[in-house]
C-alpha cells in the first residue's frame, strides 16, 4: 500500500537526491523501452535534468509523458514535461540551484546555454519504491 510522501521519506529523498545523483531514466516508443543515465537533481517530489530539445528523450516524452526512473535505492514512476530553454524566465529559480549542484562539470563544455535547444526537464513523480536501512517505503507522490 502506498503511503504520501511524508517526513520521513521526503528527508530521505532530499539527503539522497539533492545533490548531483546520476539517474536512469526509461522511455518508451511503439512499445520498445529506452533507458538512459543522466545527471540530475531532486527537489519537490521532482526530478529535474539539463537536456537537449533534440534528444530522443524529449521526443520519447513528447509522446508519451509517461517516464520511469531509478537510482540509488529507488524506483520510481513520473510525468516528464520539457519546461523550455534553461535561461528562460520561468526557469531561473530552479537553474540557479542546478548551475551550483552541477559546478563540477556544467562550465566544461558540455551544456551550451545559447543553444535554443538547451532544455530543462521536470520528472514529476507519481510513485515511487524508497530502500532505507532494510526498509521499504511505497511512496504516493501525487497526494
Amino acid at each position: 500500500m502506498n503511503e504520501k510522501l511524508n517526513k520521513t521519506t521526503a528527508e530521505i529523498m532530499d539527503q539522497r537526491f539533492g545533490c548531483d545523483t546520476l539517474l536512469s531514466v526509461a522511455t518508451a516508443e511503439k512499445n520498445i523501452p529506452y533507458v538512459r543515465t543522466v545527471n540530475s537533481f531532486y527537489e519537490d517530489g521532482a526530478f529535474y535534468v539539463i537536456t537537449y530539445a533534440l534528444s530522443n528523450k524529449i521526443r520519447h516524452i513528447a509522446e508519451n509523458p509517461t517516464v520511469a526512473v531509478c537510482g540509488e535505492w529507488f524506483t520510481g514512476h513520473g510525468t516528464g514535461e520539457n519546461l523550455g530553454h534553461v535561461k528562460a524566465e520561468q526557469n531561473a529559480e530552479i537553474m540557479s540551484k542546478l548551475r551550483t549542484v552541477f559546478a563540477e562539470w556544467y562550465g566544461n563544455g558540455h551544456v551550451d546555454e545559447e543553444d535554443p535547444n538547451t532544455c530543462l526537464l521536470r520528472i514529476r513523480l507519481t510513485t515511487g519504491i524508497l530502500y532505507h536501512h532494510g526498509t521499504r517505503y511505497d511512496i504516493d507522490f501525487t497526494v
